[in-house]
């Protein structure tokens, strides 16, 4: 009986699959780096929306990474549209620092910020009352007129709120730092009621004291930023005292 002949195949794959299989992978690589090409466009162009936000002043709030590495713009972004009253505070904070930008004494002594909410304008004691007084001074008379102007031109209520430093009062008209900031915030709004004709309702007058400073009371100069007055304008169905 003859012997069948022994088949004489190569070892390993065939060449022509090797190439086939260096084409696939080439292929595989170039559409994944396509893909990422892609992603990435679409990261940058989320990351410059946000940008414009935030150079409107618009905030955008992010979840809080883990680490500081992990770049915000992976987290999710909750939008904020610039609605009606959005804008209207926007052209608020402009005009009212346009004001202040005309004036180098105001603008040493008055401050304009803003929130979701309302307009802040923050007016040192000074300009509006004499230490330990609630008698408006003449200094304050143009910045009361511009308060009364921004209540009759927008739809905002409005809260004057006093703040004092942590030093005791010595008068006898007022007891404490809660009598005199009190009073100071009700003799702004009194001239506001009587000189604009603005409706009572829209107005509150609060005294703080000295419960809430801005920096501690450690020196002279803080203890004169911690004196202030404020104005805060909000959306009628915002309390915010």
């Amino acid at each position: 009986m003859a012997k069948k002949e022994e088949c004489k195949c190569p070892d390993g794959l065939p060449g022509w699959l090797a190439t086939f299989a260096d084409l696939m992978s080439l292929l595989l690589t170039f559409f994944v780096l396509l893909l990422s090409f892609s992603n990435q466009d679409v990261q940058k162009f989320r990351d410059m929306l946000g940008s414009i936000k935030d150079a409107f002043g618009v905030q955008i709030q992010r979840k809080q990474a883990d680490y500081i590495a992990f770049s915000p713009t992976k987290y999710e972004r909750k939008d904020i549209k610039l609605d009606k009253d959005t804008k209207m505070l926007l052209g608020m904070v402009l005009r009212l620092k346009a004001v202040l930008d005309e004036d180098e004494f105001l603008k040493k002594n008055v401050s304009v910020s803003s929130d979701d909410n309302g307009v802040l304008i923050r007016v040192s004691s000074g300009v509006m009352f004499d230490p330990g007084g609630a008698v408006l001074k003449p200094k304050a008379y143009p910045i009361l007129n511009e308060v009364i102007k921004i209540l009759k031109e927008n739809n905002f209520d409005l809260v004057v709120r006093g703040h004092t430093d942590d030093r005791p009062v010595r008068s006898k008209k007022f007891p404490s730092n809660w009598e005199l900031s009190a009073a100071r915030a009700a003799a702004a709004v009194r001239y506001i009621i009587q000189k604009g004709g603005i409706n009572p309702s829209r107005i509150k007058a609060v005294g703080y004291a000295d419960t809430r400073p801005l920096v501690p009371n450690t020196s002279e100069a803080n203890r004169a930023l911690n004196r202030r007055v404020e104005f805060y304008f909000h959306r009628p169905q915002v309390e915010s005292w």
